[in-house]
């Protein structure tokens, strides 16, 4: 009787280790606070032109540099973007698709949740796919963080309602580490959301014009 009470408990513990486990492995959701604090500190827009830095990663991850100085030593190729203000988002794609995995979404939910305070309500924001170094060619990774930048730009605009003209996915591939160190760290593959720039002002609402006054008819002579 001892013995199977003995088991009985052994058994429970195990339960409860395993539950803990799973819970501490589980992805913790950053709060919408967090999020509009790390992204409301905008003092200017970068000098970045988006249609031609997508072209520079795309011609720089085919390229084949004879001196390339490796994944650690290789030039950032828009240093601009890290005087931006920032928020890492940790998200979980299937392996080698821009498919979003279940475990994100709640915080994708808080991206828009950020993005819809009254705070940033006037700015357009950069969502910026990076990959780490891994077996895949730089033109193989540059495509993919593109494709996972523009998933996350559909989340947030057909699911969120988050206008399309306030952001801009643009996949930067291999060719901007967020930790140069350490090129195959999984870091490396966070993806990232940027105040990028203000919206233009909206011209203020100018009155109608009053109608002309209808011209007198002449009095008729008796």
């Amino acid at each position: 009787m001892r013995a199977n009470r003995l088991s009985t408990a052994g058994i429970c513990i195990a339960l409860g280790l395993t539950l803990l486990s799973g819970a501490t492995g589980a992805q913790t959701a950053p709060t919408r606070d967090d999020i509009v604090g790390q992204l409301s500190h905008f003092e200017g827009a970068a000098e970045v032109e988006l249609p031609a830095l997508k072209q520079q990663v795309m011609e720089r991850a085919r390229a084949r540099i004879k001196n390339d100085p490796g994944p650690v030593n290789r030039p950032l190729i828009a240093p601009d973007l890290a005087k931006l203000p920032a928020f890492n988002a940790q998200i979980q794609f299937d392996a080698d698709t821009p498919i979003i995995q279940p475990a994100s979404y709640q915080t994708v939910g808080r991206i828009a949740d950020a993005l819809v305070h009254s705070s940033l309500l006037p700015y357009t924001f950069l969502i910026v796919g990076h990959v780490e170094s891994n077996s895949k060619t730089r033109e193989a990774n540059a495509i993919l963080s593109q494709r996972r930048a523009d998933a996350i730009r559909d989340v947030l605009v057909n699911t969120f309602k988050i206008s399309t003209k306030r952001l801009h996915p643009i996949g930067l591939g291999e060719e901007q580490f967020l930790d140069r160190a350490k090129p195959t760290s999984a870091v490396n593959g966070q993806l990232q959301i940027l105040t990028f720039a203000k919206l233009p002002e909206d011209e203020p609402a100018r009155p109608a014009a009053a109608p002309a006054p209808a011209a007198k008819k002449p009095a008729r002579k008796h």
